[in-house]
Formats: structure tokens, sequence, C-alpha cells
């Protein structure tokens, strides 16, 4: 497990040495001299500082600590796991697990195209955060092995044309540098030692988002997370792409658009939130046009593999070459396999299944002609925040104070009044323009924000209708963590009513969960949900219980074989 994560600065600016790097530093002569007498080479070699052309950004340590293993990925893993808890979280700094790092070069690999036989790069393969190095690690060693018949010398002095890594922390650089000239040892005992050079540099310090970085053949990354302030500089080169908050990893794939060759790729172990959030939906559509998702790991299970990355997680490959089929699979120990879904081509969230069950029905969503949005509903967020208004909420009802509506007040499919929100029952109406933001006067339907993860169905949705609103003096306050949908028309296809069946039928259900596979249920997400023609919809209004359950599940049927 390394990092392979660059340390972010706001305008891609390489950071300081980090003080960090002293503790996983200790025993690195030793651990290199343990790999040289691996290869054979004790009797001639085993000085780090004279085998590498890379060089340290400061003295290294002189500990005659022995390694208690040799593995390449421990030495990130010391690294990262040495570093400030705030500084990880603040940079974006994370490890990538050997499985993963290995499962992201096949699916990357495939994708190129590689023969059976012949696994030696076709060209330069660059990681714009390379941190620790642990992505480069399985390409090298495949394209060292599959280089064994070829000059010794050769294979090392062009690995600088086929392998690149970019990182802004000096010492991460170095730590690459020496874990991947380790992959070369074996190719090095090859050579006389009379005719023997410093093993190559392949990874430098440097911005993984320079503007004038050169193409490459393909790319593979575990860039940092986060939001990020631009400078308008950085801001203008992404424009194209960015929509409101910078989140960096996104910025890393959007790099690469335009810098992969016609038969290469692009791997990326990303949070999924570019698949569906609206902050990416002019990336969503920039990967549509110059990169099509290829495929798609949904990373399980994230204990213990990124600190403080709550987000689902994944290993998505694109490629220039347009596929009319995206493969979905799901890792947990092992690989799942779960199915072919048609390649996403919209700027909308993408349907992607994280269960094979789930297949049919975002293949047939994906195909439908309208959205939520589109059939006349609007979605917005519940406007009070109530730790910033707590000395305005009360438990009594008084003059000049409106009824709030809180998450847990939502239960099988109507209004209640959890006891546990009582003492916070009621917002005073003290901010000039609380009529006009903060009061609901029209029935609507409402939809929790957030579910617990144990929670069996994704979308927790009931019926604010009139008479709820007639016994509330004509109003409630609505808390944030409710989506609102009210009509954005006179005439909408579903009514408030059939709309508010349909949110809370098993298929929408499940299709909520091809679209996140997040605990958060969005505005914009409802928004997108996909639906079948206008007069599909005025059906449903005459059907209840079993027979709209029925009838949502026989249009997506049709539409998925039609």
């Amino acid at each position: 497990m390394t990092p392979a994560a660059a340390s972010a600065a706001p305008d891609g600016a390489p950071q300081s040495g980090n003080s960090g790097y002293a503790e996983a530093a200790v025993g690195l002569a030793s651990w290199w001299q343990t790999k040289v007498a691996q290869a054979g080479l004790e009797a001639v070699a085993g000085d780090l500082l004279a085998d590498l052309e890379a060089r340290p950004p400061a003295q290294l340590s002189t500990s005659d600590h022995t390694p208690s293993t040799t593995d390449p990925w421990a030495l990130g893993t010391a690294y990262v796991g040495s570093l400030d808890l705030h500084e990880r979280a603040q940079h974006g700094r994370h490890y990538t697990p050997r499985d993963l790092a290995e499962h992201l070069w096949k699916m990357t690999r495939a994708a190129m195209g590689f023969g059976v036989d012949d696994h030696r790069l076709p060209g330069l393969l660059r990681d714009p955060a390379v941190g620790g190095g642990a992505l480069l690690i399985a390409p090298l060693r495949e394209h060292l092995r599959a280089s064994a018949n070829v000059d010794p010398s050769l294979v090392l002095s062009s690995l600088p044309n086929l392998i690149e890594g970019i990182d802004n922390d000096p010492w991460a650089v170095y730590l690459a540098n020496v874990v991947l000239a380790a992959e070369m040892l074996p190719t090095w005992a090859r050579i006389p030692s009379a005719r023997r050079r410093p093993l190559p540099e392949l990874v430098r310090v440097g911005d993984g988002l320079d503007p004038d970085l050169s193409p490459a053949h393909s790319w593979i990354m575990n860039p940092p997370y986060g939001r990020q302030t631009l400078t308008p500089e950085r801001r203008a080169q992404f424009a194209d792409t960015l929509f409101g908050h910078a989140n960096l990893y996104g910025l890393f794939m959007a790099s690469a658009l335009d810098r992969t060759a016609p038969d290469g790729a692009i791997g990326a172990l990303v949070p999924t939130s570019f698949s569906a959030g609206l902050y990416f939906h002019r990336l969503r559509e920039r990967l549509s046009e110059k990169a099509p998702l290829r495929s798609m790991m949904f990373v399980h299970d994230r204990d213990g593999v990124f600190g403080g990355v709550l987000q689902e997680t994944c290993l998505a490959v694109f490629t220039p070459k347009r596929a009319r089929r995206t493969t979905i699979t799901r890792i947990n120990g092992h690989v799942t396999d779960v199915v072919k879904v048609p390649s996403p081509r919209t700027s909308e969230p993408w349907l992607l299944p994280r269960e094979s069950r789930d297949a049919a029905t975002a293949a047939a969503a994906s195909s439908l002609p309208l959205t939520l949005r589109d059939c006349g509903w609007q979605a917005s967020t519940g406007p009070l925040v109530w730790n910033r208004r707590r000395d305005d909420l009360f438990a009594r009802k008084a003059k000049n104070r409106a009824r709030v509506i809180w998450a847990v007040d939502m239960q099988d499919g109507e209004i209640h009044r959890a006891r546990a929100r009582d003492s916070l029952r009621y917002l005073t109406l003290s901010a000039k323009n609380d009529e006009s933001v903060m009061l609901l006067r029209t029935p609507a339907v409402l939809v929790q924000r957030t579910t617990a993860p144990e929670q069996e169905r994704r979308l927790i949705v009931a019926t604010l209708n009139e008479s709820e609103l007639t016994a509330n003096g004509g109003y409630v306050v609505i808390e944030n963590h409710i989506n609102v949908l009210r009509p954005n028309t006179a005439a909408p296809s579903l009514t408030l009513s059939t709309l508010a069946r349909v949110l809370a039928s098993p298929t929408f259900d499940r299709l909520m969960r091809c679209i996140s596979g997040s605990v958060a249920v969005s505005a914009y997400e409802l928004e997108a949900l996909p639906l079948p023609d206008h007069d599909v919809l005025r059906a449903w209004n005459d059907l209840d219980g079993t027979e709209l359950d029925a009838a949502i599940e026989s249009a997506y049927r049709i539409a998925l074989t039609s």
C-alpha cells in the first residue's frame, strides 16, 4: 500500500518536504540493500545514493533498522501513516491498497487492447498524482517481464519514455523512485557491472495539472480528493468541465481528456460522485464526448482503505475509442460480475447498477425520454439549517412561530410528530426574509435527503397535503435534511399524490440506487430521475396500489425491449 494522491496546493505549486517522511525513511537504505541482495547483486551494488539517478530532497537516515518486509507497498503505508491526520485530510492524501492498484491496471490494460502474451507498454503511461508509486508497480513489472528477451540496457534506458509519475511532494517522489527502481533490479543484474548505469528516474516533482503537459498514451491515477479554491488561471484552464465548487479529482480526470492517444485509456480510482452530482455535469458531458466510460468497478467496502473518505469509491476506465457497452463489476474481497449496460452518453446522472438485479432497470431507464423536471416538478432543499437558528427554535407554539417539519417526522408516507424533535418544534420568524424564504404554503412531496445504510429503502417519501397545512395555520418550515418537490407548471403530468406513490414504489427505490451508491439523495438527482412519456404518466394518475407498481414495472420492461 502506498499513497497515490498528490498533496495539492491551491495553485499546484510543489510543497516543501514533509517532516513525516523521517519516520517512514528509517531503514530505507537497509530496505534497498535487501532488495539488491534478492536480485543477486550484493557483491557489486547496494548503495542507494549511487544506484539511482533520483536524489533525495534531504539527507537520508543512516539508521541500520532492518525492514520487516520487502513489500514495496509497505513503504507507502508507512509514509502516509506517519503524516499528521489533518495534513492527510487537507491535501487528500490516501494510499492505494495493492489489490485495488492491480485491479485498476488490469482494467486499464484491457481497455488499451493489450495482447494475451505481450504486455509491453505501447507508449507513455502517466500517473499525474503518483504519491509513493503504487499504481505504476504492476505495469512496470509486466513490461519488464515481457521484455526479458530484449537487451537489458535498452530496456532500462527506454523506461523514461514509457512510464512517468508526477507529484508535488518531493519526499513522495523520491520514495516512488526507490520503489520503482527496486522493480528494475533483476533487469539491472543482467547487465555486466562495467556497463551498468544508475537506474533511471521515472518520477519527478511537478504539477500534475500543468496545462503544458505533453500528451501521454494512457493515464492511471488515484488523484487527491476534496473541494479546492482555484486561482483565476486554474479555473479558466478547466472552465469547460467546472460548475460551482471544484473538486480536485475532477480536475485530474479532465486534464487527461485531450491528452490521451486514440488507442489509449484513462484509469482512475475516484469517488463515484462524478457520475451523478450536479457539480460534475459538465465533466460528464466532456467524458461522454471525449472518452466514454468503458468499465467501472465499485469498491464495496472501504474500511481501512481511504481514511476520512466517506463517499462511495470506484475504479473507472475511459477510452477515446467508442464502446457501446460499459462493464460493471464490484469488489468486496473478490470481484463480482454485475452486468454490461449501455455506455452513458449524457450530462445527466449516469445509471450504473451496483447489483445485477438492477441491471434491467438501469438499461430500461437509460432509454426513457423524460425526467422528473420535464414532467412538471422541481426539487429544492429545505431552507432551515437548524444550528444556525438554534436560538429561534422552541418547543411551544406562539405568535410569529411556524411549525418545523423534520426528516424524522416522515413515516409511512405521512407527516407525523417525532418526539425526539419536540424541543425544537417551532421556529420564530425573526429574520427579515423569513416569510418569503422559510415558509412553505403549498402542498408538496417531501423526500428525505439522507437515509441510514441499514434502512431498507433509499427513497423515504411523504405527502404534505392541504389539510396538514391548514392544521398548522397555512404554512410550515422544512428543515434542510428534506427535499421539497413542487410543481413548476400549472398541470404537471403526474399529480402530487401519484408522484408520491411513484417515488415510493420498489422500482424507483432501486432506480435511485443505480444513480447514487451513497445514502444521500440530492434535489438534483431527484429532478433527473428518468420517466416515460407524458401519456404513460397521465395514465398512472388513475391507478393505485399494486396496479400502479405493476404499471411502472411494465413501462420499464417495454422500454428495455423496444
